[in-house]
Parts: structure tokens; C-alpha cells; sequence
């Protein structure tokens, strides 16, 4: 991938620990030439022991995306560092306990509330305080996880995720007057930390990779950050409100 971001600027979210696919996308921009500003919250000083770890030292930013304070504020803050932005990788997900493990039912509100605020309506809200940033040419590239069937308990955050998936076709709907592209890369499960989080997650890992018709590794986080970093690069200049899938064809193929 070696000059395949030359110049590009990239803010990155979501770095918590390198098992994390933000920080291979962050590792992999580097290596690509691209200059790198992450973003954290709540355990800051763990996303700044993590970036350490990057090839090249980085700037990083607290930012919690239900904050309006943190999201008016943050493209000044990035100007401190970058005169503007060429790309945003937004990877972003938070559900209440209530939300997952089979609870559907029970949920509150209040608990929904969060998830869809958290893991859905930060997209668009990220993307809008990024925007006086960002010029033609450039994007945002979300994650999901296939949102077109139910999941077992996935629950509230599968229907954040499909709201993310709608979201980003009007991002990219109302961004694109603008040359700015909006796209998701839908990976596969990963055995990340914010799956490690997710009570029986692991029910349908083994089934993925027994039936995925390529394999399927559930530790390497590199094929997810790489579709991010080409929806970001100069290759797809036509491409927005797409998603793409990694996740070894399982989306494919039928029971």
C-alpha cells in the first residue's frame, strides 16, 4: 500500500487497542504516507499508551461524539494539527448491557436512546463537524455489521447499525454536491474488543468461519482496514452511499 495516501490527512476514530480495526487502518495509513489524527474518549490515556504503538507518533484529540460541545469544537482542534482533512473513518459503536445478549424486549428506551444516538447519529454528526474540513475528493467510511437480517443478540445495536446503513445513503445523498463521499465497510466478526463486550457474540463465529467460502480470520483486523483505506484513496472517485463487504463472502451464500 506504500504511496497509496501520500498526502492524504486522515482523522481516525475508534483506536482503543491495536486488536482494533481503527488502529490497523491508522498503521496502514501511515505506512501508505498518509498523516494520521486520532481521536478518543473516556479512556484517553489508554488510546494514548496505543498509539505508541503506531509506526509514527500522532496527535490525539478527546472527542465524544454525543458531546455538541465536543463536535463544534473539534475542527478547530484538528486544525491544530492539519490544515484540513481528506478523509474520516468513523469506528464508533456503544450499546447499555439492556441492548444486547438476548434482551431485545426489555430494552428501555432510554438505553435504545443511547445505542442509536452513540452508534448511529454520530455518523452524520461526525461527518457534519468535519465538514468545514473537508473539500472535494474527500470522504468518510463507516463500520457496520450486516444489518439486512437479525443477528442472535445483537439486538438494539443490529438496529443501529441498519440505521447507520440508511444514514450513510443520505450522507452520501447530501454530501455529494460537495465532491465529499460517504461509504461502510461491513467486516465480518473480529474478536476485538468491542465484540469481547457483546454477551454470545461468539455463537455464530465458528459457524462464519466454516462457511465463509474464503477464509475467515477472526483476529486479523488488516483486510477491514484496507477496504476503509481504499474507499479513501484516489481508486474510487465515483463511489459513495456504497458497502462494501469483508467478511470472506458469508454475506453471499445461503444456509
Amino acid at each position: 500500500m506504500s504511496g497509496l495516501l501520500e498526502g492524504k490527512r486522515l482523522l481516525i476514530t475508534g483506536v482503543l487497542t491495536d486488536q482494533s480495526i481503527a488502529f490497523s487502518t491508522a498503521k496502514l495509513a501511515q505506512e501508505a504516507g498518509a498523516e494520521v489524527v486520532l481521536t478518543g474518549f473516556g479512556r484517553l490515556s489508554l488510546v494514548e499508551r496505543t498509539a505508541k504503538r503506531l509506526p509514527k507518533p500522532v496527535p490525539v484529540i478527546e472527542l465524544d461524539v454525543s458531546n455538541s460541545e465536543h463536535l463544534a469544537g473539534l475542527a478547530d482542534k484538528v486544525r491544530e494539527h492539519v490544515d484540513g482533512l481528506d478523509g474520516v473513518v468513523h469506528s464508533i459503536g456503544f450499546a447499555p448491557q439492556s441492548c444486547l445478549g438476548g434482551g431485545f424486549m426489555d430494552a428501555p428506551w432510554e438505553d435504545v436512546a443511547t445505542a442509536v444516538q452513540v452508534s448511529t447519529y454520530s455518523y452524520p454528526a461526525l461527518a457534519k463537524a468535519c465538514q468545514p474540513l473537508m473539500g472535494p475528493g474527500s470522504g468518510i467510511v463507516g463500520l457496520t455489521f450486516d444489518a439486512t437480517v437479525a443477528w442472535p443478540v445483537y439486538d438494539w445495536m443490529g438496529v443501529a447499525k441498519a440505521g447507520l446503513e440508511s444514514a450513510n445513503r443520505y450522507l452520501a445523498l447530501h454530501l455529494g454536491k460537495e465532491g465529499i463521499r460517504s461509504n461502510l465497510v461491513s467486516a465480518g466478526p473480529l474478536r476485538t474488543m468491542a465484540a469481547k463486550s457483546i454477551p454470545g457474540f461468539d455463537q455464530f463465529e465458528d459457524e462464519w468461519t466454516k462457511r465463509a467460502p474464503i477464509k475467515w480470520d477472526l483476529y486479523d483486523t488488516e483486510p477491514a482496514a484496507k477496504a476503509i483505506l481504499a474507499l479513501l484513496s484516489d481508486w474510487f472517485p465515483a463511489t459513495t452511499g456504497e458497502i462494501v463487504h469483508v467478511d470472506g463472502g458469508y454475506h453471499a451464500i445461503g444456509a
